[in-house]
């Protein structure tokens, strides 16, 4: 099976106030974490959406292995980037699997299992709730093509229209890092 990763990471983090894929995170920065996961994961292709702050990212995080995306309409939602990045994954994927770059606790194993789902759609099942990665098989690409807003995955994958397999998965749902204080959470978990 031919799989593609996409990291999402052209937001222009305008409720933390500054670059989120750049904290510093382990040593590092918030996005070299998530992207060491992606990398961890055996993607026959991984791409990565840039957005805001763009050049600094390109500067300072390590796209090694990368397909860089640029999406000039970040503002408009990560819709915008999965729908500008769909039209990069390559013509032999069977499926995409969407990880968020302001994500780093999900784990390599759990990624994989929802890549192996056999429906078109795909999502992880935590404790307390639904969260990413997702899935989407190669009959579901071309529905990205359309995507816009920021719930636009999730409107997705609550349509109707495609079989989805939830994944449990142990433990709640990693934290995204939106806010200063989901930044704090998520460096205290570290202690």
């Amino acid at each position: 099976m031919f799989l593609t990763g996409l990291v999402l990471a052209a937001g222009a983090s305008v409720r933390l106030g500054e670059a989120k894929q750049l904290l510093p995170y382990r040593g590092r920065t918030l996005l070299d974490a998530t992207l060491d996961l992606a990398r961890s994961c055996g993607f026959d292709q991984l791409l990565v959406t840039l957005g805001g702050a763009a050049s600094d990212v390109r500067d300072r995080v390590d796209l090694t292995g990368c397909q860089v995306v640029q999406n000039p309409a970040f503002s408009t939602g990560c819709g915008s980037s999965v729908s500008t990045a769909a039209r990069a994954v390559d013509s032999r994927a069977d499926a995409l699997v969407l990880l968020l770059g302001d994500q780093p606790g999900v784990r390599a194993a759990d990624v994989r299992r929802v890549a192996a789902a056999g429906t078109p759609l795909a999502v992880c099942r935590y404790a307390d709730g639904l969260g990413h990665p997702f899935r989407f098989g190669r009959e579901v690409l071309p529905e990205l093509y359309d995507l816009h807003g920021d719930k636009a995955v999730w409107k997705l994958l609550h349509s109707g229209r495609h079989p989805v397999t939830e994944v449990p998965v142990d433990g709640p749902v990693p934290i995204d890092v939106d806010t200063r204080a989901d930044y704090e959470r998520l460096l205290a978990g570290e202690a």
